[in-house]
């Protein structure tokens, strides 16, 4: 959730982020109106409580006529300081619900647009001329089934379409994959997390995930409890409704979970194989920060992850990614995407996202500061994930059906360092 204040003191900004997300700014407008009933109808509670007060204690110096005169007006009173309250209590609710429906404000520098209206930071490596090389092309999912890593036929069968198997050696690189990416996210300090898949409402909303993109997560109705797409969730709830000591700098977590994504309205391209799926498995890396260290803690963030794709020699591309694909939370995002030979094309395989305070503003998670206690930041990034197997298979793929095998994906696959075809 947006800073109050700020929206108060200079709502022109916030209606230029929402014009720059393609989302309504009049929203803005609601926003300011329910915020001032609220104060106005607590003022009016806290006057009318204030007389409640006042009038008990000429109650217990009257006698006769004026007690039961003071006694009848107590009992007035306090039915209306009641009604006053509760009507307190719904302005608030209102406001904060019309609040929450606003996405965060974009960094300065973040394009404005929508999603193919991202700037590219910049490209590193250069893709594999396989044709000069004497390779017929293959997608992921023809070399997977010769390697009978991947099984979506009955992947299918068991669990319905965009399930699959990651069978023998698919199996054995995908673990190698997501070990080296906690391998790199110790390296760069942060502590490992097994983390929940089941999250209360509460922690989802808190999120920023239960807005525009709903459709997209999957809930079990029955126990009110909704399957994570992402570990971040887990994790930003992790330190819900905590004062954190960020004296000796963020506190960095990286959670490995299976995620669940229902991908409603997804077709084409990216539903073949193991690029648009309803289940994976991820390394996610989380911090809670100061918000004046957030900018940097992304950067690092960023690093962190480029690190990892040239430790899987992946030619890959960074952009940064436009203010109406930011998703609510976050003020700005980098999109790190790899080369797909099969479809000449870049692909997403991870990102990074700068939350600043919105994340913890809902989830009540502070810092006691100088002043006070005030919001903490909260920034995530992938560094490894099922889909990277995509990007790994075919840029790694040979003339006889076999898969180069990057030495730092090595050592968890007993030393091998070519994937044989199975005849």
């Amino acid at each position: 959730m947006i800073d109050l204040k700020l929206l108060r003191s200079t709502p022109d900004v916030v209606r230029a982020s929402q014009v720059a997300r393609g989302d309504d700014p009049s929203v803005v407008d609601r926003v300011l109106a329910a915020d001032a009933a609220h104060r106005a109808a607590l003022q009016e509670f806290e006057t009318a409580r204030a007389e409640q007060k006042s009038i008990g204690k000429d109650v217990a110096r009257a006698q006769g006529e004026e007690k039961q005169a003071l006694l009848a007006r107590t009992k007035a009173l306090a039915a209306r300081v009641k009604e006053l309250q509760a009507g307190a209590d719904a302005a608030a609710a209102q406001a904060v619900e019309l609040a929450r429906s606003l996405g965060n404000i974009p960094e300065p520098g973040v394009p404005a647009g929508g999603e193919d209206d991202y700037t590219v930071v910049k490209t590193v490596g250069a893709p594999r001329d396989l044709a000069a090389e004497g390779i017929d092309v293959q997608d992921h999912l023809a070399i997977g089934e010769g390697l009978k890593a991947i099984d979506m036929e009955r992947g299918a069968k068991v669990s319905g379409a965009r399930f699959y198997f990651l069978t023998g050696i698919g199996a054995r690189l995908e673990l190698a994959v997501l070990n080296a990416a906690m391998q790199t996210a110790l390296e760069a300090g942060f502590s490992p997390m097994m983390t929940p898949t089941l999250v209360r409402p509460e922690v989802m909303a808190g999120t920023g995930f239960l807005g525009k993109h709903a459709d997209e997560i999957y809930r079990l109705e029955r126990d009110d409890l909704y399957l994570t797409g992402t570990s971040e969730v887990a994790l930003a709830g992790y330190h819900s409704g905590e004062i954190l000591d960020l004296a000796d700098g963020p506190l960095r977590y990286a959670g490995w979970s299976a995620c669940y994504r229902r991908e409603a309205g997804s077709a084409g391209r990216d539903t073949r194989g193991i690029i648009r799926v309803h289940q994976f498995h991820k390394v996610e890396m989380f911090s809670y920060c100061r918000p004046e260290d957030a900018a940097a803690e992304h950067a690092r963030f960023l690093e962190t992850e480029e690190r990892m794709l040239q430790a899987l020699e992946l030619p890959y591309r960074v952009i940064d990614t436009a203010a109406g694909d930011l998703g609510s939370s976050a003020a700005r995002k980098f999109d790190c995407e790899a080369w797909l030979p099969s479809q000449e094309r870049w692909m997403e395989v991870t990102s990074t996202s700068n939350c600043t305070t919105f994340q913890a503003r809902r989830l009540a998670i502070r810092e006691r500061r100088e002043d006070g206690n005030e919001p903490v930041a909260t920034v995530n990034g992938t560094i490894g994930t099922t889909r990277w197997l995509v990007a790994l298979l075919e840029n790694h793929q040979q003339a006889d059906g076999s898969v180069h095998v990057p030495p730092v994906l090595r050592p968890y696959l007993g030393g091998l360092e070519v994937l044989e075809p199975v005849r």
